[in-house]
């Protein structure tokens, strides 16, 4: 990523962190609609759930100009959803879910560069805990 892909990153994530509750419920409810069989492995209850989401993706967003700091959370938070059952197979459509999210939750803000920005830090995120998890290939977010 470039700088100036971290910074659009970074400025576009303080527009969303105010509207956090709903961004998660968002993100949740789309999730669930495209992978239906996923839902099984989340409590009946998410608020904790998507607490536990919005502050991860707060401390990656904040952590992208120091890739070192972040990544032995996201080490550990790979190998912990290996064993809630996910797959590498999940990763692009977590990755499609959160770009969505984003879009809906940006409106006009989200732009094609902002896009491309959150794809690439999708991208370098996932195919690391992918790599961690299960030695897989990195695939990026669509």
């Amino acid at each position: 990523m470039t700088p100036e892909q971290i910074a659009l990153v970074q400025q576009s994530f303080s527009k969303v962190a105010p509207i956090s509750e709903q961004a998660a419920v968002l993100f949740y409810d789309r999730l669930f609609e495209m992978a239906p069989s996923v839902r099984a492995m989340f409590p009946e209850d998410m608020t904790e759930q998507r607490k536990k989401l919005m502050g991860m993706l707060a401390a990656v967003v904040g952590g992208l100009s120091n890739l070192d700091s972040i990544l032995p959370a996201a080490s550990a938070l790979a190998k912990r959803h290996v064993a809630y059952g996910a797959t590498a197979e999940h990763y692009p459509v977590v990755g499609a879910t959160l770009l969505w999210t984003l879009e809906k939750g940006l409106g006009e803000a989200w732009t094609p560069e902002l896009a491309k920005a959150w794809t690439d830090a999708y991208g370098v995120l996932s195919g690391y805990m992918m790599s961690e998890a299960y030695g897989a290939q990195p695939q990026a977010a669509e």
